[in-house]
């Protein structure tokens, strides 16, 4: 749980204090880097390191990851510029990567299926309290003690839990007679690679240039070619960092699918809201935060009590339940009146974060129990691959949604409020932060611009719930076959 920790206050933390480490190193223009770099190197880490912990287990690829992520911390702290700091927020991310599946990994290995609900919960618990302690702890820190303190404050936290799972974490014994393991470095290399440019290319595209210009023509075709290759590559390796059999079982088809909708689904809530509470609510941006975290509190309690749901009905009836549950509450978001009052979407997000503790929790364990402790480490970090790809897919299509909204109504505004409002869509961010700039009439229009905008962007997160939705009904077996396994006291 405090090697999670680290992974989970990291974006949380670093957000709050971006104006104070742009007011000291500068770089606004490429400020969005700390975090679109960190999340590069996580996502095509994450298969790698599931591949390592199968193959040398996941002890040396945990203490490895935790130590990257120190290391990245430190030198984080250390930056002397914003080129070296989004360089080092990317050795912070190579560690993140270990970090995040190995941990979800070593959670199904040290617990039997009926208890393992209950670590699960915990470690949900743990993202839950980042959401809501870290924007406090960055903003304190930046305020009263220097922003590079939100990176050393990482060094304490990391070197106890290094020496907890160095100290207490016993895996099974490896066999003698286990051939000497291999790893698929080409594989990895070409993984990293592919993940790595389609990434960028949806990070950048629509911001930095065009979606059909020269540029991210050329990301997503070097993206496809490169995908080619690591299939090939992967189909000749005798140890694939991928293997084929991920997408051939269908339960992991599923989850995998299901949970790469959930990534798409969570960009509404957790980029969108917080715009909609302050540019339409006119909530400050901690009661904004507030609206946006109550979803935290609900989802690790539903997630806890759903044990009790699918050990009498079944993972996937239970996470089609969570599912349903969710799109038809993302549906209701739409329906708030304008401009409303800020209860009713913390509201929304207070059901949403309960509906989703049934739909993810379900899947990852239900998912882990079909496999063994030789395939875990594969199976889970496709899973968690899946859901950050989603996740980097999501902001890139609901940004083009949300654009192309405002676009189309500050085009469609009449005359008289026309030269009011900003002129481009570079505009509005500065017009929402400050309204006084604007005329009552242009503010009100521009209120009501966001509102629409943000309505369509939660019809595209519900489709995305229904994409989910089809995966379980029409790919995940009626029963996941899980499979019996030895007790971690039986195992050694």
């Amino acid at each position: 749980m405090l090697g999670m920790a680290l992974a989970a206050l990291d974006g949380t933390i670093v957000s709050t204090a971006v104006p104070q480490i742009v007011g000291d190193l500068g770089g606004f223009a490429v400020f969005s880097w700390l975090f679109s770099g960190y999340l590069l190197a996580v996502t095509v880490t994450l298969p790698v390191y599931g591949k390592l912990s199968d193959t040398f287990g996941r002890k040396p690829v945990l203490i490895a990851g935790i130590a990257l992520f120190l290391l990245g911390s430190l030198l984080c702290a250390c930056a002397w510029n914003m080129a070296s700091l989004i360089a080092f927020r990317v050795v912070q991310g190579l560690g993140g990567g270990a970090i995040q599946g190995t941990v979800q990994t070593i959670a199904a290995d040290l617990y039997p299926l009926k208890e393992r609900p209950k670590i699960q919960a915990k470690l949900s618990t743990v993202w839950a309290v980042s959401a809501v302690a870290g924007p406090a702890v960055g903003g304190l820190l930046a305020a009263y003690a220097d922003w590079r303190w939100i990176f050393l404050i990482n060094l304490p936290v990391g070197a106890v839990a290094l020496w907890l799972v160095a100290r207490h974490l016993r895996e099974p014994a490896r066999t003698k007679d286990r051939p000497a393991p291999r790893v698929d470095w080409a594989g990895a290399l070409s993984v990293f690679a592919c993940g790595g440019l389609l990434l960028f290319a949806l990070v950048q595209g629509g911001v930095a240039w065009p979606w059909l210009s020269a540029p991210s023509l050329a990301l997503f075709g070097g993206s496809a070619l490169l995908a080619a290759l690591t299939v090939v590559i992967e189909r000749r390796a005798a140890e694939p960092v991928i293997p084929g059999w991920v997408w051939r079982r269908r339960t992991i088809a599923a989850v995998n699918l299901a949970l790469g909708a959930l990534g798409l689904l969570m960009v509404a809530p957790t980029v969108f809201l917080p715009t909609y509470a302050q540019a339409v609510l006119g909530l400050g941006p901690i009661a904004a935060g507030f609206v946006m975290s109550v979803m935290t509190l609900s989802w690790p309690l539903s997630a806890a009590l759903s044990q009790h749901a699918y050990t009498r009905i079944g993972f996937r009836l239970t996470a089609i339940i969570g599912i349903s549950c969710s799109t038809l509450i993302l549906l209701a978001f739409p329906l708030l009146p304008f401009p409303g009052a800020a209860w009713q979407p913390a509201l929304i997000m207070l059901l949403l974060g309960a509906a989703l503790g049934l739909f993810q929790l379900p899947l990852i364990v239900g998912v882990q129990s079909t496999v063994g402790y030789a395939e875990r480490g594969t199976t889970t970090a496709s899973v968690l691959f899946c859901r950050q790809v989603g996740q980097s897919v999501g902001a890139a299509l609901f940004g083009a949604i949300a654009n192309a909204t405002l676009a189309s109504r500050l085009a469609a505004a009449p005359d008289d409020i026309r030269s009011g409002l900003p002129g481009d869509l570079d505009s509005v961010s500065h017009a929402l932060a400050d309204p006084g700039s604007l005329t009552a009439e242009a503010a009100e229009y521009l209120r009501r611009a966001v509102d629409t905008a943000v309505d369509h962007v939660y019809v595209g997160a519900a489709v995305a719930g229904f994409l989910a939705l089809l995966a379980l009904v029409f790919v995940a077996p009626r029963r996941f076959p899980v499979i019996t396994e030895e007790t971690p006291a039986d195992a050694g």
